[in-house]
């Protein structure tokens, strides 16, 4: 929205506000920051280590085996003048097929890691929208408003961001020849 219609927006909510003034002084609102919560809050934090944990097996073997076909490589730029042309070849080979292999590997990790992230991120939002409605229930709030994209936050352009996810970097394998 535009500072202009923000402007509109504030205006007509004033002018409705002046003209039902007693009605607005008994009513009462609060704003929730969802994103903030969904952040910040123990239950997400809560989920964010979950998730840490459960795919840090995978993360350290995706680590393991890039660290493996970096040595490979090495080995077969340090001895490749040495070899005879079938051990090269073999060797390339297997470099191609460890490569491969690992990015096949990667792209499962990923996919695996964020459909995780999906499932507790519903259940997040599912569990925060619950605990907002007991408690605004609870006080006796007449309006809960939802604060979005405070601080004027823009989504990024050309689709979504990569690294905002939150999971934990996997092992990206090495540059074959």
């Amino acid at each position: 929205m535009t500072r202009r219609s923000w402007s509109v927006v504030i205006s007509g909510i004033l002018a409705l506000s002046a003209a039902a003034a007693p009605a607005w002084a008994e009513l009462k609102i609060g704003v929730v920051q969802y994103a903030r919560l969904m952040q910040e809050s123990p239950q997400a934090k809560a989920a964010q280590e979950a998730l840490r944990g459960e795919f840090a097996g995978k993360q350290k073997e995706l680590q393991t085996q890039q660290a493996a076909l970096k040595a490979k490589e090495e080995s077969l730029q340090k001895d490749g003048a040495t070899m005879t042309l079938d051990q090269r070849t073999k060797a390339e080979k297997d470099l191609r097929d460890g490569n491969r292999e690992l990015s096949q590997k990667v792209q499962e990790y990923q996919d695996d890691f964020n459909a995780r992230q999906n499932e507790e991120l519903s259940k997040l939002q599912k569990a925060l929208v619950e605990e907002v409605q007991t408690y605004a229930q609870g006080e006796k709030f007449d309006l809960v408003l939802a604060a979005l994209q405070a601080h004027g936050v823009r989504a990024p352009a050309g689709g979504s961001s990569s690294g905002a996810s939150g999971a934990p970097k996997p092992a990206t394998p090495p540059k074959g020849k």
